[in-house]
């Protein structure tokens, strides 16, 4: 079953980037929290690399400013993936989060079937916005990045 707006966030692990990657629990992530949750098929590729990170590094000052606290990006990728891809585009602003094997991701029913292109279970490409671990807005693209873009998650704030 997808999440979907009123649900709130499951209890899972996931891993933050370093040269020995930590434990972060969604509970250490969301509770008590305004976050801004961002999702992608996979770091490295593409419209990941070239539009939709871009646009949360661009705009995280004005999404800040509208009293998020936290902006984060999840891949089912390892942690390491997820630090040089942060590394690369300066996502210092931004909590890079690893979903190693995709525990979140199935938990909230937004798996994306990447096998016929060689990149196996991944995660769909969505956006929410989560206040004290309830989901406030839900944005999932099915083809272009519209409905997840950072464009329009601030609009929804």
């Amino acid at each position: 079953m997808t999440i979907k707006v009123g649900d709130t966030i499951p209890t899972c692990t996931l891993k933050t980037p370093g040269e020995k990657p930590s434990d972060i629990t969604t509970s250490q992530i969301f509770d008590g929290k305004k976050v801004v949750l961002f999702a992608v098929p996979g770091a490295f590729t593409p419209g990941c690399s070239n539009t939709h990170l871009p646009g949360f590094i661009v705009a995280a000052d004005k999404i800040k400013a509208k009293g998020v606290d936290t902006i984060a990006c999840l891949a089912v990728n390892d942690a390491f993936v997820m630090g040089a891809w942060g590394k690369t585009h300066n996502a210092e602003e931004l909590l890079m989060l690893a979903d190693g094997n995709g525990e979140f991701t199935r938990n909230i029913g937004l798996e994306l079937d990447g096998s016929g292109f060689g990149l196996g279970m991944r995660s769909k490409r969505y956006a929410m916005i989560v206040d004290n671990g309830v989901v406030k807005y839900l944005g999932v693209d099915s083809s272009e990045i519209k409905d997840s873009a950072a464009d329009t998650v601030l609009a929804n704030l």
